[in-house]
């Protein structure tokens, strides 16, 4: 069993934070007074009650100069249910990115827009502008119900699609914190109400039912909020393009054989962060709940809620989540507190079909007549760079014909309600701008990937994501090119620290940062994100990516099943056979070269890594990193070329289909051939 910290009792003491709600006047103080201070940050204390806005203080660390302030910066996320980005909003952003932010816009992995760079003098001025504009930033980040997601397809003739999306929205409504602060500090009182929410929804709110704070400006909340922060989605059955399996709460929408909305299945107690060396953190996926019927979904949303406000430990914060209560309480305690905020018995959950992954990328029909095309937007970042006016390019579409935008749970885009005449304008200006829009030209390891920012601006990243990915998707291809897996692509998650804002645990393969150039390894999750990936590897430095992944590969070749993905082969034949066939396996062949070396020339060893023996497995459930081993394995070589040899070298390989090991390997057999 995963160990778990204790359950909270009355002597121990609850977190700072708990203190800091508590006396922040419902999220208001410190952040007002220091917001009109002239200095280039907030205090720690004001940094926690800021989150509650949408923002959260970073400094570049790129920019470090010993002896000097930190270069002081802030990042701000949206509230965006279901990923729906109108025109007028994307453009907002578009421009307070340019005005105020590092030039570029990031689609989250859960459906919103982050800017970064912001300093403080500026901080207002943009919250203004986006919540002018049909936007907010409202409890995008804090310990309050985050942005709900849904499926990204804008599919108009499926009602199930539009139950999801209203749903979404509804919902986070009903949760959205009630205190005035929000246009207290950032519009000078000025509410600025981009659409009303429905009736039913502030009924729900209000409604004198167990789950309530009575007398409280925040009947959901009270005046501590919850002890962390708290994820929803609403999906349709079979579309797993949100990884529900990921959330705290996750609804179903069920409807009868003419596509009427009867209620909803109900999972929870997911989550993926976790801390290095901590058994007591885990990463864990949902549990099916239960089944209501439409008119009580509000009332079982606040009953979830509330269980987790009432008893999620608020003396650890490592130890808050959902995740954890439902981890010690059990699933049956849980849906029985649930059921008493709730005011009656738990209907049993009902069948569903089976889940599965998709992008939603390239052109497709919504049923209504009109298009909607799915944009792949590499690790989520909107930018200009190089022949890639990505930014550009958006800005230009939405411009000349007001669409509206979906952010998809794959930090990708789709702009939708396409008039199929204006097809070709769409595709004229997106490709004079370098964007790919036929996803059958993107690499399928780079279209399956994500990574989370890290380096340099996040406060938590202890080594390099966003930035690093390209290049070990690179060198990652080259291997499965080498040893005759052309074709072979899986699902690949990285981030720069084990919080896994890019839900790695739920990869076929991934990178959770460990050290600096150094990951753990996870393997063994499906392709339709519906199992957790084990810890296969405690330390892997980026230099022996090669050395340790190939023999994976190869065995992978050998002995996979037809139509078999690699996340389901690691499964199936586990840990001990893997470990068993790198030990044996002898390397002979060159790696791939890699830019980011010195260009001396030289080559170069490279050591052995340590991989984790997994000391506890649970099933899929849960697990908690363990003791490590030191893996057997054969030392390899690289060399490094200069950059300018390496494009053209790239180019070679690709231009006639052939790894660049192979071009390398030929290239010195003529040379060494001439030289005899």
């Amino acid at each position: 069993m995963v160990k778990s910290a204790p359950a909270p009792t009355a002597k121990r003491k609850p977190s700072k934070v708990e203190g800091l709600k508590e006396h922040s006047n419902f999220l208001r103080e410190p952040v007002a007074s220091e917001l009109i201070q002239d200095t280039t940050h907030f205090s720690e204390d004001a940094v926690q009650i800021l989150k509650f806005h949408g923002s959260y203080q970073q400094d570049n660390r790129d920019n470090r100069v010993k002896g000097q302030e930190k270069d002081y910066q802030f990042m701000l996320r949206t509230t965006s249910p279901g990923g729906f980005i109108p025109p007028q909003l994307y453009l907002t952003i578009d421009k307070l990115a340019s005005d105020y932010g590092n030039q570029t816009m990031r689609v989250t992995t859960r459906q919103g827009f982050q800017l970064h760079g912001i300093l403080k003098k500026n901080l207002k001025a943009a919250i203004a502008g986006m919540v002018k504009n049909m936007g907010s930033t409202l409890s995008a980040c804090g310990d309050v119900n985050r942005n709900v997601m849904a499926p990204p397809a804008p599919f108009k003739n499926r009602p199930e699609y539009q139950y999801a999306w209203e749903y979404a929205k509804n919902i986070s409504d009903l949760l959205k914190p009630q205190t005035g602060a929000y246009y207290d500090i950032w519009l000078d009182g000025e509410k600025v109400i981009s659409a009303e929410e429905k009736p039913e929804v502030k009924a729900a709110r209000q409604n004198n039912s167990k789950s309530i704070v009575e007398d409280s400006l925040e009947p959901i909340y009270g005046d501590l909020y919850m002890p962390r922060k708290f994820k929803v989605c609403v999906t349709v059955p079979g579309d797993n393009s949100i990884d529900l399996y990921t959330q705290d709460l996750t609804l179903v929408v069920m409807t009868d054989k003419k596509g009427k909305l009867e209620g909803f299945n109900v999972f929870a107690g997911g989550g993926l962060g976790r801390t290095h060396n901590k058994e007591e953190t885990f990463a864990r996926v949902a549990d099916p709940i239960c089944y209501v019927t439409k008119d009580d979904v509000y009332e079982i949303v606040k009953a979830v809620v509330a269980t987790q406000r009432d008893y999620g430990d608020r003396t650890d914060r490592r130890h808050a989540r959902l995740k954890y209560l439902i981890h010690d309480w059990g699933v049956e305690k849980f849906k029985s507190k649930v059921a008493e905020y709730f005011g009656k018995s738990l209907t049993p959950f009902k069948e569903l079909p089976e889940w599965k992954y998709q992008d939603f990328l390239g052109w497709h029909s919504q049923g209504d007549g009109k298009l909607f095309l799915g944009i792949s937007i590499e690790n989520g970042r909107i930018k200009d760079e190089g022949s890639l006016q990505l930014k550009t390019g958006l800005r230009e579409v939405v411009e000349q014909l007001n669409l509206p935008i979906r952010l998809t749970p794959h930090h990708n885009a789709i702009l939708f309600d396409i008039e199929p005449e204006k097809k070709q304008v769409v595709e004229e200006i997106l490709q004079r701008h370098g964007v790919v829009t036929d996803p059958g030209n993107i690499d399928s390891l780079v279209r399956y990937a994500m990574a989370c920012p890290a380096m340099p601006t996040c406060g938590l990243a202890i080594t390099e994501s966003e930035r690093a990915i390209p290049g070990i998707l690179e060198r990652i291809r080259s291997s499965l090119d080498k040893i005759g897996l052309q074709n072979e692509h899986f699902v690949v998650r990285m981030t720069g620290c084990p919080n896994g804002c890019a839900r790695p645990y739920m990869a076929e393969l991934g990178f959770v940062g460990s050290a600096p150039e150094s990951y753990q390894v996870w393997l063994g999750g499906s392709p339709d994100q519906t199992r957790l990936a084990l810890p296969y590897m405690e330390r892997l430095h980026h230099n022996d990516i090669e050395t340790q992944l190939e023999p994976i590969f190869v065995f992978f070749k050998q002995s996979g099943k037809s139509g078999e993905s690699f996340g389901d082969f690691c499964d199936r034949v586990g840990f001990d056979a893997i470990r068993e066939f790198a030990a044996n396996y002898e390397v002979e062949t060159v790696a791939a070269p890699e830019i980011t070396d010195e260009s001396d020339g030289l080559a170069e060893a490279m050591a052995d890594s340590t991989t984790g023996a997994v000391v506890e497995e649970s099933g899929g459930k849960e697990v908690a990193i363990a003791n490590t081993t030191i893996a057997s394995s054969k030392s390899r070589h690289r060399v490094s070329v200069q950059d300018d040899i390496y494009v053209k070298l790239k180019a070679a390989a690709t231009s006639q289909g052939k790894p660049m090991s192979e071009l390398v390997n030929k290239a010195l057999e003529a040379y060494f051939e001439n030289l005899a």
